[in-house]
């Protein structure tokens, strides 16, 4: 009989006044009698509504049920058929949106904790020894990713399971893009990722670091000299987004992005650090989505007091709410409804507050959400000696720019059909490069996508 109790198993956490002030991950991970108490909540539905919300659709009942035997190394097979990056999506993927929100049991309870089970599966994986991992054999065809994000990796990671020849091109000294430079250690431990990409390297990925496709080689290269039959371009969001409003160009402001990377990428946070970081009294993060919440979080780690400014209010905030809970319990202030139009200045070309107008909500945007309108004649002045902007990225115009006859959209993404492929022949693209920023899970669907058509159509070029 399943375990009809309403809730999931709680996730165990460092306390909140510790971890704010360490970069230690927060989640600890269940247990085995968590795990195997928690899939036991599973109906193992026939239909299975879980999966169709999954975007590389995983079979979660069947690994949820060999969980619930204790039969962890089947629930891993199964979920390795779908995902490239288990122990990654475990941790960030926005399961409460997605699969979980297709759960049955979440129509009486809570949905079953699909991707805290991920996590302990994929975690319980990589902690055994005696794992071999096959290398498939080469089927001869050689295909060139540009970008080790996730959507790179997942393409990547499923080409080589069908034995192509792989080679993945990231500009960075270090792989796993956005998942090493954006996402905190404390959310995501840079060591999980480096372990999912040696398991790819084991299926025969080949990676080549310092590779910045559109300076150090064009794509029309990497096709016609190098002997590559199709490119994936997964390069994702990487150019930040400003408001263009006075004082931005002070000293003590950044984009979340310029923020992050020094963190998360060139470990600012420590003592030693070759590359710092300013570290501010009080810290204004303009933005409410996941990026703003990271760079919020760990500015608080840094000793910063910090407050979000956002021009709506709480119950829009598109970051997941787990991440705003946290963040609030961490000691992280919000001021809603709040829209800076001005960063002010000292005499020495330092950050000193921000000229803010208070907002109100009036009528629905296209997307559903109240739009914020000005409240007329109320204004206010926020005091931080930074400001750190968090308000989007765009994909960088380099590839488009090196890449004749690329068609890109008004937004700077690039134009694909419903298989990945883009204006060019044989060249497919996916993630955050196409959509803008996006969640890693679909960037992951992407590839998967691409994936899936570039094996269709070089196998029926034989």
């Amino acid at each position: 009989m399943p375990n009809m109790r309403l809730t999931k198993n709680p996730m165990p956490s460092q306390d909140a006044n510790v971890r704010n002030k360490n970069f230690l991950e927060v989640a600890l991970g269940y247990t085995e009698e968590m795990a195997i108490d928690e899939a036991q909540r599973c109906l193992n539905c026939k239909n299975k509504p879980c999966v169709e919300g999954c975007p590389v659709k995983i079979n979660i009942p069947e690994f949820i049920a060999h969980v619930a035997k204790g039969d962890f190394a089947a629930a891993y097979e199964v979920i390795a058929k779908s995902s490239s990056l288990p122990a990654v999506c475990g941790r960030v993927c926005p399961q409460e949106v997605q699969c979980e929100s297709k759960c049955v049991r979440g129509i009486k309870g809570e949905a079953v904790a699909i991707g805290r089970l991920e996590r302990f599966v994929a975690d319980w994986h990589n902690a055994q020894e005696n794992v071999v991992i096959n290398k498939p054999e080469s089927n001869g065809h050689k295909v060139a990713i540009i970008g080790s994000g996730p959507s790179g990796l997942t393409c990547a990671g499923d080409l080589a399971k069908k034995g192509y020849e792989v080679t993945v091109f990231e500009a960075l000294h270090v792989a796993g893009g956005v998942l090493v430079y954006g996402i905190p250690e404390f959310r995501l431990p840079k060591s999980i990722v480096q372990k999912e990409i040696e398991t790819l390297k084991a299926l025969g990925v080949k990676i080549e670091t310092n590779m910045v496709i559109g300076k150090v080689l064009s794509i029309d290269e990497l096709m016609a000299e190098y002997g590559f039959e199709a490119v994936f371009i997964g390069s994702g969001a990487g150019l930040p987004r400003f408001m263009n409003i006075p004082g931005e160009n002070l000293n003590g402001v950044f984009s979340a992005n310029e923020f992050l990377t020094r963190i998360n990428l060139m470990k600012a946070y420590k003592e030693d650090s070759a590359t710092p970081v300013y570290r501010a009294k009080k810290v204004c993060v303009v933005g409410g989505g996941n990026v703003a919440m990271d760079a919020a979080r760990c500015a608080k780690r840094l000793g910063s007091d910090v407050t979000i400014v956002y021009r709506r209010t709480e119950a829009e905030l598109p970051a997941r709410r787990e991440e705003v809970e946290h963040a609030a319990e961490e000691g992280i202030n919000f001021k809603m409804l709040t829209n800076p139009v001005e960063i002010l200045g000292d005499e020495q070309g330092w950050v000193k507050g921000m000229y803010c107008q208070e907002m109100e909500l009036g009528e629905p945007d296209e997307k559903g959400r109240r739009k914020p309108v000005p409240k007329e004649g109320a204004m206010c002045t926020v005091e931080c000696d930074a400001v750190i902007m968090s308000i989007g990225t765009s994909p960088n115009p380099l590839i488009k720019s090196t890449t004749e006859g690329l068609m890109v959209n008004s937004r700077g993404g690039i134009i694909v059909n419903e298989d990945g492929l883009t204006s060019r022949n044989a060249v497919y693209a996916g993630g955050d490069a196409v959509t803008g920023a996006a969640t890693v899970i679909l960037a992951m669907g992407a590839g998967k996508t691409a994936a899936s058509a570039i094996d269709e159509k070089l196998q029926g070029a034989k």
